[in-house]
């Protein structure tokens, strides 16, 4: 309080003026009581976030500040008196706004009201609908282009940074965003309320998320459990679900990665570092193990053979054979320990596996 009321206290400064302007004496309304106040605040140095406050009241200001001339010593104390006793009454200084209120309460909410607070307001009117649009991943931009009307996506395209848009461009049909660019040519005279209006309905269907309480879809759950089953258990599952939901079974058979996955769905050239990430002994038991099993674990254990050193391939083949017939569940288990290190690359995105299309699956 002492240190506020300091910077307030007026102090005689010599200065030429013109003789014949007026010096203000009488009573001063609030609005220029701010202006004589932020005058003050701003001769002596001080620093003032004035953005801060609505366009009008910083205009509103401005103008005040502009018709203020000389104003009588003793009525600048009086205000810089007065407004040093009020900021001395203030007991409390709450955030301004929700948005300033939900990121002082984000630590200490639950996270996904705070998203769905967060989202809410930028539905809101008077918010510019727009920010939250550009901000859409490739994915979510992709989808809108592709459902909404050559009009609607002319427009999102008019909205978008220019490199973002040329990205969206070269996502779309050629033939798609040729009558999307075209499109572009009739938006000249568009109302901005009617582009606002758009841009809300838009945040409404592709930036406001319902919270989900998993991460993952059901097949890409269901696949990673099934994943780290007993391969009799998995085969046993999936015989009952194709059963039940032909279509369900389907998708859960891509979402699950086996030993027998491997050669289709790793490159060659990740065979190395898989390999690393496998203890010896249990990489020398899972390819043992498909050594003495059908043909297509076979095929398996050589492609791995065929994209490492051949000194190691030599020395995992010797070891194997010393090591005679494998248990069937000590087998699978190893396997499966390779197959959760390969996961677990793709995961960290050290390696990409692949996916192979349908028709190659059907062939």
């Amino acid at each position: 309080m002492v240190i506020i009321h300091n910077i307030f206290m007026f102090r005689a400064q010599k200065c030429a003026m013109d003789t014949d302007t007026p010096t203000i004496s009488a009573p001063l309304s609030g609005r220029r009581k701010a202006a004589v106040v932020v005058q003050l605040l701003l001769g002596h140095g001080g620093k003032l976030a004035l953005n801060q406050l609505p366009i009008a009241n910083q205009e509103a200001l401005a103008r005040e500040m502009g018709d203020i001339r000389l104003v009588d010593r003793s009525v600048v104390r009086s205000v810089a008196h007065e407004f040093a006793q009020k900021l001395g009454d203030v007991g409390l200084a709450a955030t301004g706004g929700l948005d300033a209120a939900i990121t002082a309460l984000t630590d200490h909410i639950d996270p996904n009201l705070a998203k769905k607070m967060r989202e809410d307001l930028k539905n809101s009117f008077g918010v510019d609908p727009w920010i939250s649009i550009i901000e859409l991943d490739e994915v979510q931009l992709h989808k809108l282009f592709t459902r909404e009307s050559t009009e609607v996506c002319a427009i999102t395209l008019s909205k978008l940074p220019v490199g973002k848009a040329a990205e969206v461009l070269e996502s779309i049909s050629g033939d798609r965003a040729r009558r999307i660019t075209l499109a572009i040519s009739k938006t000249e005279k568009t109302a901005p309320d009617i582009v606002t209006n758009i841009g809300r309905a838009l945040v409404t269907d592709y930036c406001v998320h319902t919270p989900h309480a998993f991460d993952k879809v059901p097949t890409q759950r269901v696949g990673a459990i099934l994943n780290s089953a007993n391969g009799d258990i998995r085969d046993a599952m999936l015989e009952g679900l194709n059963n039940d939901d032909p279509g369900f079974a389907a998708d859960v058979r891509k979402a699950i990665f086996t030993f027998k996955d491997i050669p289709a769905r790793v490159l060659p050239t990740d065979i190395p570092a898989v390999t690393r990430e496998v203890p010896p002994e249990e990489l020398t038991i899972a390819l043992a193990s498909a050594l003495q099993s059908d043909a297509e674990m076979n095929a398996t254990a050589e492609f791995i053979f065929a994209n490492i050193s051949q000194r190691m391939a030599g020395q995992i083949r010797d070891e194997a054979s010393e090591l005679g017939q494998i248990e069937a569940k000590s087998g699978d288990k190893a396997q499966r320990g390779l197959t959760s290190a390969i996961r677990s690359l793709a995961d960290s995105g050290a390696i990409t596996l692949q996916y192979p299309s349908d028709d190659d699956e059907t062939s």
